[in-house]
């Protein structure tokens, strides 16, 4: 059923409790006062029905069969329409669900069309019908309490960024290699979070103007001023959360490149090291060979080899060894190789 509640209001009491939405347009001709309607992801059929009631403008009516509106507020001759992008945190997976509210305020009703579970207007009706005078002002006294509704439900969404912000500072400087998909994710809900917010600010100063050129009642004017300043704490958290996020990637960015010149310097270094083992194993080689290649020459055994007979041959040999080698030892140590 997409009628979540249907009730005519006069004088702030609730006196009618229509069915059908067609009993509804009948009791208010019999008995005035306003119809407050409320829609949940109705039929096209149900909002052509109320839009022809009413006399909705079709460009407003068009837009509420779209969906997927930014928020804004239009004005079409005595009737309002506004389009409200209401929020919610879901503390299991750590993100902000975000949905739409259409509203029609004219003289004599007031139709909510709710796209998504925020935000609760049940307590918002229930809050007004238990404030009979301010509900005695008029639809407008509606529409300033659903605007209330959905700026005080903002509140949670704003802490539970705030918590999500803290969490990154910390796996900032844990190193954890998730943390920049994480930046990226609530940047982007925190974009949405102002795209959703922000509006409200114009939309505040044109009701007031609205509401200073049609009479609306002062009292209406402070509640509104009220809630506008609350909006506009809202605006300025998410936006300093915007700012902060950006800190975070470029935080994130520098420490990445502190950790890749880390990285690079050990290397770096681990080569260099390398390098001396390898400068002293071809020094010692070439210290080796220097001996090596002299028995290995007077060891070929040929019959006519100089020298081979020769009394003074073999130490000659000892000393060819030991000064190629010490010689080698030498130039290597002034090389700083050994």
């Amino acid at each position: 059923m997409t009628v979540i509640d249907n009730a005519i209001y006069v004088d702030g009491r609730r006196v009618a409790t229509p069915e059908t939405l067609d009993e509804t347009f009948e009791a208010m001709k019999a008995q005035g006062g306003f119809a407050w309607i409320g829609l949940y992801r109705p039929s096209d059929d149900e909002i052509r029905l109320v839009a022809t009631e009413f006399s909705l403008h079709h460009l407003a009516v068009e837009d509420a069969l779209k969906g997927h509106q930014r928020a804004k507020l239009e004005r079409y001759d005595n009737t309002l329409f506004l389009v409200l992008r209401p929020a919610r945190y879901m503390d299991a997976d750590e993100r902000v669900e975000f949905g739409e509210l259409h509203l029609f305020v004219g003289p004599d009703f007031v139709v909510t069309i709710r796209h998504a579970e925020a935000p609760d207007l049940s307590r918002v009706r229930h809050r007004m019908q238990d404030a009979r005078t301010l509900l005695a002002l008029g639809p407008e006294s509606v529409l300033y309490a659903i605007l209330d509704q959905v700026v005080d439900e903002y509140e949670p969404v704003v802490k539970g960024l705030q918590n999500d912000i803290d969490e990154i500072e910390d796996q900032l400087f844990d190193g954890d290699p998730e943390v920049s998909r994480r930046i990226y994710a609530l940047s982007r809900e925190v974009i949405e979070f102002q795209r959703a917010t922000q509006p409200l600010i114009g939309m505040f100063e044109s009701l007031q103007k609205g509401f200073e050129k049609y009479g609306v009642d002062v009292e209406l004017h402070r509640h509104l001023r009220d809630v506008l300043d609350h909006t506009l704490r809202i605006v300025e958290r998410g936006d300093a959360f915007r700012q902060l996020l950006q800190n975070a990637l470029t935080v994130h960015s520098t420490l990445v490149g502190q950790r890749q010149n880390d990285e690079m310097r050990r290397l770096s270094e681990t080569s260099l090291a390398q390098s001396e083992e390898v400068k002293k194993i071809s020094s010692w080689a070439a210290i080796f060979f220097a001996p090596t290649l002299v028995a290995s020459i007077y060891g070929m055994n040929f019959r006519n080899m100089p020298e081979l007979h020769w009394a003074l041959g073999y130490p000659l040999a000892l000393g060819l060894m030991v000064a190629g080698a010490a010689a080698l030892y030498i130039a290597f140590k002034k090389r700083n190789w050994l």
